[in-house]
């Protein structure tokens, strides 16, 4: 079987039998992709909170009980310590590990977060005749750090992050208005055109991801990213906290379509 051909619980037990480790990107086409953030319950209230007042970026599909690494909601059968290609770990905000699995790092103080991912409305856009050039050429999507700030909350606060994909004109104007139908995953762009206008110097080196190539006449449009969480990580230095590694994201059970509001 294809791999873009199989089913999100068919992706889960490849990432978890060690099939894959490369980014999501297209996988499991017409299923949500979730971003994850894994941190201590002491902290669990102050970020719910800084996602409730930042929801372009920090978009919430579901929350964990704690200590319970099944995304019973989005995902029933999965477990977060192994279905996601690649994980982050960080020590008082400096990345320590970036592992395929994390059964050695889990706590059972561990609530865990499943946030709204822009690969779910990529389906949307190609289903469309629109290009997503990162998975044309087979690349993760770039991601770049902006100087617009998020909303604080608690302990919790940092710069907006962006995902990156180059449009004509007329077609940034068909994915503003597709992607718009879809706020539970980051819903319309923030900005598009010149990127100094919200702090990136250079496209060619995004801070996540990879560089994709920029045609003739094309501009960038930039949707607010879940990588963002992992800014404000990096700010107020916790113990332990743990995300997935930019573009390696959660597939779940979600079905695009039913994340559509019109």
């Amino acid at each position: 079987m294809q791999l873009r051909e199989m089913s999100p619980s068919q992706v889960r037990e490849l990432i978890r039998s060690g099939g894959h480790s490369k980014p999501t990107a297209g996988l499991a086409p017409g299923f949500a992709q979730a971003n994850l953030v894994i941190l201590k319950k002491e902290l669990a209230y102050d970020f719910l909170l800084f996602c409730q007042r930042n929801p372009k970026p920090c978009p919430v599909l579901e929350v964990t009980n704690v200590g319970d690494a099944q995304a019973r909601l989005t995902a029933p059968g999965s477990d977060l310590r192994t279905d996601l290609p690649r994980y982050r770990v960080f020590e008082h905000g400096r990345l320590v590990d970036e592992p395929t699995d994390i059964v050695k790092y889990w706590r059972d103080d561990f609530v865990s977060f499943l946030l709204g991912c822009s690969f779910s409305f990529e389906s949307a856009l190609m289903d469309s005749g629109l290009e997503v050039r990162h998975i044309t050429d087979v690349c993760n999507v770039p991601m770049y750090v902006t100087n617009i700030e998020c909303q604080p909350a608690g302990v919790f606060s940092g710069p907006v992050v962006v995902s990156m994909r180059p449009y004509a004109p007329l077609d940034a104007i068909r994915a503003i208005q597709i992607t718009s139908r879809y706020p539970a995953v980051h819903g319309s762009p923030i900005h598009f055109g010149d990127p100094s206008a919200i702090g990136i110097r250079d496209l060619h080196a995004p801070e996540f991801g990879d560089a994709v190539q920029i045609r003739s006449a094309e501009v960038p449009v930039f949707w607010a990213c879940g990588v963002t969480p992992q800014a404000a990580i990096m700010r107020i230095k916790p113990d332990l906290v743990i995300t997935h590694a930019p573009g390696h994201m959660f597939v779940t059970d979600l079905k695009d379509r039913d994340m559509s509001v019109f």
